[in-house]
C-alpha cells in the first residue's frame, strides 16, 4: 500500500491494527480517484508551470506505486 495514503487513513481514524492488514483494495481506488480529481482541477486552475511541479509532488507523495509497503 502506498506510504502516504496509510498515513492519511491513520489520520482518518483507522487503527494501526487495522492497517496493518491493509486497506481493502475499494478503499485505496477510492483515495486515488480523490486525488486524481484533484489533479483535474488543478490542470484546469494553474498555470502549466505550476501544474508541472505540483504534479511532480503528487506523484512523489501519493501515487507512486512502488513505494515501500508499510
Amino acid at each position: 500500500m502506498n506510504q502516504r495514503i496509510t498515513q492519511l487513513a491513520e489520520q482518518a481514524g483507522y487503527s494501526k491494527d487495522y492497517l496493518e492488514i491493509g486497506l481493502p483494495s475499494n478503499m485505496e481506488k477510492f483515495a486515488k480517484l480523490i486525488i486524481q480529481d484533484c489533479i483535474e482541477i488543478n490542470k484546469q486552475e494553474l498555470a502549466f508551470n505550476a501544474f508541472e511541479r505540483l504534479m511532480n509532488k503528487y506523484h512523489d507523495l501519493l501515487l507512486n506505486e512502488n513505494q515501500d509497503k508499510v
